[in-house]
């Protein structure tokens, strides 16, 4: 299997060689055969060749099995014309990466919840309100005089049955549930459009329980009785957010796994930022990106049929939670004492004892 990594900015090159010594380990144990391929992006492929996402990139990841994904900071990069574009809304769109995929479980001794949490938020990711991927030309968001700003959300019903039905067929293998967030209340059109093509996906899954939930009302219960929900879809928006907010409720930001998954191409990417106040100093917290790594693992064996990758997956998140299950190997923003390096080594070192455990499943 052949990975493109793109390290990205910030404390992006820190955790993507904290996830490579990680898949290295996974690799030795089950002999899966991986192939990293580094590429520049973002501020230094910027400083280098004028792009923070040049076109050798763009051109070689449909050619390669996946990638994975350092946090960028693309808040700090210049306007498009300038080079300045955003790899990860940029790969989504061309790409149709339409499937943002973050799970989220809580753990004992980090949740502020009373009650557990195991669901799936599956978020649209290639159009909705974000103004730099939503148009063929141009920006969704412009300003016709100095003193008044518009922003364009557009929804289409290909991008809305497509995310539906990730979401059906994921929970037909877990707890048959499908919470559909939207606003409908007030944004009558366009999220009524989603919720058309939700429900005639879910005619198609009779065994499959369809809920329908207002953004605000899920907000809340997120946190009152996380345990009735399964699997979310929601659009682009507001599933960053509920996302965001879940792994928070659920123990870190720094500890959710997120995949953008397409048809034919998977990107791995940590659900949090760049954190550029932290870079080089070895406190960033890797295991969003391990965990996302891992989930490209599972992705790519489900879709080949390949058993190796599967089992890679499960012996990664095994030893994460391994990692995690110990105060004393858990990294500082989790009330450890670990930082960087270190944890990688403590899941490390986890593999070959959690390798006879998953070989047994």
């Amino acid at each position: 299997m052949k990975i493109i990594i793109l390290p990205g900015d910030g404390i992006g090159p820190e955790i993507i060689e904290a996830t490579l010594r990680v898949l290295e380990a996974a690799d030795r144990a089950l002999s899966l055969g991986l192939e990293f391929e580094p590429h520049e992006i973002g501020l230094a492929s910027l400083k280098a060749q004028g792009s923070t996402l040049p076109d050798a990139v763009m051109q070689r990841i449909p050619q390669v099995d996946g990638v994975i994904l350092g946090p960028v900071s693309h808040y700090e990069y210049p306007s498009r014309d300038q080079g300045g574009i955003n790899p990860s809304g940029e790969l989504r769109v061309k790409f149709e990466l339409y499937s943002n995929v973050r799970p989220c479980r809580s753990r004992p001794e980090m949740s502020i919840l009373r009650r557990p949490m195991d669901l799936v938020i599956i978020r649209e990711a290639t159009e909705g309100f974000y103004s730099d991927r939503n148009m063929f030309a141009g920006s969704g968001e412009f300003m016709p005089d100095p003193d008044m700003a518009l922003s364009v959300r557009k929804i289409t019903a290909r991008a809305c049955e497509r995310v539906a039905r990730t979401a059906f067929e994921l929970a037909s293998l877990r707890r048959k549930k499908v919470t559909a967030v939207h606003k409908a209340n007030v944004l009558k059109l366009s999220d009524g459009l989603f919720l058309r093509e939700v429900r005639k996906v879910a005619a198609e899954y009779p065994d499959i329980e369809l809920e329908e939930l207002i953004v605000d009302a899920t907000a809340a219960l997120l946190i009152r009785t996380p345990d009735r929900f399964d699997v979310m879809v929601t659009t682009n928006m507001f599933g960053d957010i509920l996302s965001d907010e879940a792994s928070e409720l659920s123990g870190s930001l720094g500890l959710g796994g997120s995949i953008n998954a397409g048809d034919t191409i998977c990107v791995a990417q940590a659900q949090h930022g760049s954190a550029p106040d932290i870079a080089g100093q070895d406190i960033a917290n890797p295991t969003s990106l391990i965990l996302s790594a891992a989930m490209l693992l599972q992705w790519r064996g489900q879709r080949d049929g390949n058993r190796r990758l599967l089992d890679a997956a499960r012996l990664i998140e095994a030893a994460v939670e391994h990692a995690l299950d110990n105060p004393a190997t858990r990294t500082r923003d989790i009330g450890g004492a670990l930082g960087t390096k270190a944890f990688a080594g403590a899941v490390i070192a986890a593999i070959p004892s959690m390798a006879t455990r998953v070989a047994a499943l």
